[in-house]
């Protein structure tokens, strides 16, 4: 057992010296988690492993919504909804000092509610406003560091890839998990907005005001943003009236933001076969990574990592919420090294035995605060928290994505500048975290609602 253990851990540290040497994070599990199961159980058993692995994986129902929210988004990026989301955004913030910023944020969480990418609504959002708040005299770090932040939105406020594969892990229900995001997603928008306030309060020079538009243009912003509002309503919202199951949903959606694209003139032949083209690459990634990770899950178990971690923190006398906020530092590093999706899918089948070896502690301490927790609204709260940290990453040197996409629609603002215009946000997320953790009847609330 001592052999398999220290075996188990030995591939841990090859795999994150793979991830270090920048090789694809789902070719490093695939080729650990592959030998590592030739090691401890011979060729035969890594053959009959592979022989239905990937078939297993991948007939999945509950993954079918993949493919159909990430073709969701790459429509919705072609059919000009950003467009009109920021301008109506514009037209209601824009006269505040910092207005355009906030225009910024709300607009993004609108994108980010139809795409369910952070990086989609991030490079999107970012080629429709970082213009608009350039030419207005924002402030390099203010405006880059708006759009990175506010691509972040897309991975919570439902629908979310990220949210449907954390699901799929750990054996939760899409729609509660979707139902559980939206308050927490919404805290998010709220906060971002303060944030902007605090900063052109402290730095009146960098988000200057814009004139107040006219009523005739008001209402026509206004309107533009019904659409957008229409797909959110029938696509969320019949999922959580039980109208249908988020496949359906998802092709609903597809379906109504084709229609709107076509509508513009937006989304002819070209289009349409860019965004189906991109679909089958982001698809393919993210199955590749699924495969990668469950092998990896595999060599993992045989080797007893999980088991032995759970064990050792189980039995370290920490308290278990102290525990959990050790996850959930440890996914903020590890969000350092790779992409949220990656993270997710690599540290969730090692935190997860963590989480249910702590789980009669952290029900005790929640019962003790007043609030009391099943073993599923457990998995719901931490499923949240651990996509709301996953978030950090997308923003945290040296990979925050969003600050590459962003700086790179940006040449003339540095990336450390990026980096210094994204902190507030960083420490408004921080401190996010810390209203969840110590109210998590928030993240429950309308999944208790809506039971019944």
């Amino acid at each position: 057992m001592l052999d398999a253990l220290a075996t188990g851990f030995a591939g841990l540290a090859i795999l994150v010296a793979l991830i270090a040497a920048r090789m694809p994070i789902a070719y490093a599990m695939m080729l650990v988690g592959g030998t590592g199961i030739a090691v401890l159980g011979g060729p035969a058993i890594l053959l009959a492993q592979l022989k239905t692995l990937a078939y297993g994986q991948f007939a999945t129902y509950d993954l079918s919504v993949v493919p159909m929210f990430v073709l969701m988004g790459a429509l919705a990026a072609r059919a000009g909804l950003s467009q009109d989301l920021f301008r109506a955004a514009r037209a209601w913030f824009g006269w505040l000092r910092g207005g355009l910023a906030m225009a910024a944020i709300t607009a993004c969480a609108g994108f980010g509610a139809v795409c369910g990418s952070s990086l989609a609504t991030a490079s999107t959002m970012g080629r429709v406003a970082l213009p608009e708040l350039k030419a207005h005299g924002y402030s390099g770090p203010l405006a880059t560091g708006t759009l990175a932040a506010g691509g972040v939105l897309g991975i919570l406020i439902p629908p979310s890839v990220v949210l449907v594969l954390y699901a799929v892990l750990v054996e939760a229900n899409i729609v509660t998990m979707f139902m559980a995001a939206l308050l927490p997603g919404i805290i998010a928008v709220a906060m971002f907005l303060a944030t902007i306030a605090v900063v052109v309060a402290l730095r009146p020079a960098s988000g200057p005001p814009s004139e107040a538009v006219g009523a005739a243009e008001f209402r026509r912003a206004s309107l533009g943003v019904i659409p957008v509002a229409v797909i959110f309503g029938l696509v969320i919202g019949g999922i959580y009236a039980g109208l249908f199951t988020p496949t359906p949903a998802a092709a609903a959606g597809v379906f109504l933001v084709t229609l709107y694209g076509a509508a513009r003139r937006l989304l002819g032949w070209a289009a349409l076969r860019a965004a189906l083209l991109e679909t089958a690459r982001t698809t393919g990634m993210i199955y590749l990574i699924l495969l990668g990770a469950e092998l990896l899950k595999i060599f993992m178990s045989r080797g007893g990592v999980p088991q032995a971690t759970a064990a050792w923190l189980g039995g370290s006398g920490l308290p278990p919420l102290a525990i959990l906020v050790l996850l959930l530092l440890a996914l903020i590093l590890l969000g350092c090294l790779m992409d949220s999706l990656s993270m997710i899918l690599l540290a969730i089948p090692f935190f997860w035995p963590v989480l249910v070896e702590i789980n009669g502690g952290l029900y005790v301490a929640a019962s003790e605060a007043g609030f009391g927790m099943s073993t599923e609204e457990l998995k719901i709260w931490f499923g949240i928290l651990a996509l709301i940290v996953v978030e950090l990453g997308l923003i945290t040197p040296p990979v925050g994505m969003n600050v590459f996409i962003i700086s790179s629609l940006d040449p003339e603002t540095p990336m450390a500048a990026t980096f210094r215009g994204v902190t507030p946000f960083f420490l408004a997320e921080i401190l996010r975290v810390a209203l969840l953790l110590g109210f998590p009847a928030i993240v429950l609330f309308l999944p208790r609602v809506l039971a019944g």
